[in-house]
């Protein structure tokens, strides 16, 4: 496998280094695709072949880092998130190629194909570090390459501050990573090695145990993107170029879910119920906030924004009632619901990959990412509406494709609840089923305000009527996403005990690939539920099948017959007449109004000479998110406050500041003294 890591490496770097040298922008852009692919490519090979061979892969490189040296171990856990990368990185690599081109001569093509390739190869390194530096050194290397490509656009309106929210948000989550490994280093001895931590957190009181977890939810959940730390996602994905929106929520954000496995499980090796308790409730709440904050969204880019804050919270739900069920000895149902975290993880990559590379095609298509301004984009762009079906389906949990799968497993581990022994905690278990099954169902109401409003009806705008499909290379990036949704939705027989292999000997865990079973039927643990997505695909491809021989069995009339939709008696159809997205969500506005507080504005213009007569109306309603409202803004008042009083020992003297200087270097001598 060694040779595998070397490809990857030399792929990304080659890619990185063509797009700064070269001089043509098609030589750019081919430069930087054909190195991204040959990186994400071995990268997705190397994963798939230590989860199947179950070999370690280590190496230990002295000279590169001081101190600690640059250390990597791929282990199964690891060889999981790389093949998420790889099997998104591909099709987001093809997909740029086109996608760039509409950057020449306005943006720097070789910044954006260097970073792409740096982004790619700290990621895929991230999840191999075997060290404290080597793994805070690669965050932030991934989260500055993350930052120059969501800034791409710096020109445009609201670009530059979503940068500065990511990289804020960003920081502080390092923060906490920088003093979780201070704890986990063992004091004196400094032990940075992951190695050393496992046998120290062994040693750990039950205090510094329970700070470094606290300090990894909030240092990986800021990176994750959970409710209240998701400030930053829906700013930085619409303005970031959609390959990068792809990528940032289908692997960046995952890395916040590898970090919180890595420290809880395998150098914690695990927790007391509450550990547990404290994840299920942060993703029962960031799901549920998530998608209700979706359903509001007409811009198409934010509003898959808000989703990855959703699908982070199901994730997040399957593993905290994983964690639960192994502080009380329930090993297989703790597999189960950390099977339905990673399942989801992967599904996550793909469907939510899919859908921001379809909404990039729009985009590039219409110049535009307001839904209302679209409108009967499937006539001039069908492939491109075809493949964001299949990821809106994908989505919203329909069988036979893979984010039921994923849903079903966690709703299984969820269901097993009632084998805890302490009712108070079991009592969680059904309320966290119902708060997940309505966020199913509202997920699914969104994507057909998304899809409907955007590629059915007729143009709303002169752009949507003139549209074109995407290039080429971009259809084929959408189109191995769309193959990867149907994949992981008909061979989940195939997937689950993967996972469970991935999972072996983490936190006492056990090998879970024989519990499940190895045909057509996914069969949770002790019989508890089965399901064959398989089955269902097969049964809905059949019943396809029947519908035109029972039509010819029947003698039905299959000529076709061509006449306008009904319009309340009005002869032809305008886009007035159509559904908006505003409307179309109106109704839920009106049943969360206490969440969502909305401000109205209505403005009428009236005839000069009657007041019964009006020339014009404007409406506009604005939603500011709850945590904005109430934590946020007075947060940033507050720092603006304290930072005008700090201003006034900014004098511009010399002698002060060396003043300021020697009395701070006397209170620590004085505090060294006596601490």
């Amino acid at each position: 496998m060694t040779w595998l890591l070397v490809v990857m490496i030399a792929g990304y770097g080659i890619g990185a280094v063509g797009a700064l040298t070269l001089g043509r922008s098609l030589f750019v852009r081919a430069a930087a695709t054909s190195g991204a692919i040959i990186g994400a490519g071995a990268a997705f090979i190397l994963g798939s072949a230590n989860l199947l061979s179950g070999q370690t892969l280590t190496i230990q490189i002295s000279d590169i880092l001081p101190i600690t040296g640059f250390a990597l171990r791929l282990d199964g856990l690891g060889a999981f998130f790389l093949v998420v990368i790889g099997l998104l990185g591909v099709p987001v690599a093809l997909y740029s190629f086109g996608y760039s081109a509409a950057y020449e001569g306005r943006y720097s093509l070789r910044l954006i194909g260097a970073m792409l390739n740096g982004l790619l190869l700290t990621l895929s390194l991230q999840v191999m570090a075997d060290n404290a530096l080597t793994f805070l050194l690669l965050w932030e290397t991934m989260s500055l390459s993350a930052y120059w490509l969501v800034v791409t656009e710096h020109d445009q309106p609201g670009t530059l501050q979503a940068g500065g929210w990511y990289i804020a948000m960003t920081h502080i989550g390092f923060a906490a990573l920088v003093a979780m490994f201070l704890l986990l280093s063992g004091g004196d001895a400094m032990s940075t090695s992951f190695a050393a931590m496992r046998a120290n957190a062994l040693t750990l009181a039950p205090l510094a145990r329970d700070a470094v977890f606290l300090l990894a939810l909030f240092g990986f959940g800021s990176k994750a993107g959970v409710v209240p730390l998701h400030v930053w996602l829906p700013m930085a994905h619409p303005v970031a170029p959609s390959h990068v929106s792809a990528l940032m929520s289908g692997v960046v954000i995952k890395m916040g879910i590898y970090g919180l496995l890595r420290v809880t499980l395998d150098l914690l090796g695990g927790g007391p119920a509450w550990w547990g308790a404290l994840v299920l409730a942060v993703g029962t709440v960031t799901a549920l906030l998530g998608v209700l904050y979706a359903l509001m969204e007409h811009d198409l880019k934010r509003l898959l924004a808000f989703h990855s804050v959703e699908n982070i919270g199901i994730i997040l739900i399957g593993i905290g009632a994983g964690l639960i069920f192994r502080s009380y000895g329930l090993m297989a149902l703790a597999t189960l619901g950390f099977i339905g975290g990673l399942y989801h993880t992967i599904n996550h990559a793909s469907f939510k990959g899919l859908l921001f590379l379809g909404a990039g095609s729009v985009l590039h298509a219409t110049g535009t990412r307001n839904m209302e301004e679209m409108g009967g984009l499937i006539k001039r762009m069908p492939w491109t509406a075809l493949f964001f079906l299949i990821g809106a389906a994908a989505i919203s949990a329909l069988p036979p494709l893979n984010g039921f799968v994923s849903e079903w497993l966690v709703f299984q581990a969820l269901l097993g609840g009632f084998n805890i022994p302490v009712p108070e905690v079991a009592v969680a278990f059904p309320l966290a089923v119902g708060m997940l099954a309505l966020t199913s169902g509202l997920a699914a109401a969104c994507f057909v305000k998304a899809f409907g409003i955007s590629f059915l009806a007729i143009p709303r705008s002169h752009e949507a009527e003139h549209a074109h499909e995407a290039p080429l290379s971009m259809r084929i990036g959408m189109a191995i996403l769309a193959l990867a949704c149907i994949a992981l939705g008909l061979a989940p027989f195939s997937v689950v005990p993967l996972l469970g292999g991935v999972l072996a000997g983490l936190g006492g865990l056990p090998d879970t690939r024989s519990v499940f079973t190895l045909d057509l039927m996914v069969q949770a643990p002790a019989g508890f539920a089965q399901v064959s997505p398989t089955w269902i695909g097969l049964g809905l491809l059949i019943l396809l099948a029947l519908i035109p021989l029972v039509m010819r069995l029947m003698h039905v009339n299959r000529k076709r017959r061509v006449s306008d939709t009904w319009g309340c008696g009005r002869i032809g159809q305008t886009p007035r007449m159509e559904y908006t997205a505003t409307s179309f969500a109106e109704p839920l506005r009106r049943v969360f109004a206490e969440l969502y507080r909305p401000t109205k504005e209505l403005s009428i213009d009236f005839h000069p000479e009657s007041k019964y007569f009006v020339k014009s109306i404007k409406y506009s309603s604005r939603i500011t998110p709850l945590f904005d409202r109430v934590l946020y803004d007075p947060l940033l008042r507050l720092i603006q406050r304290i930072s005008r009083q700090v201003r006034r020992i900014q004098t511009g003297s010399l002698h002060l500041y060396l003043m300021y200087v020697a009395v701070i270097l006397i209170l620590l001598l004085i505090a060294a003294r006596w601490f």
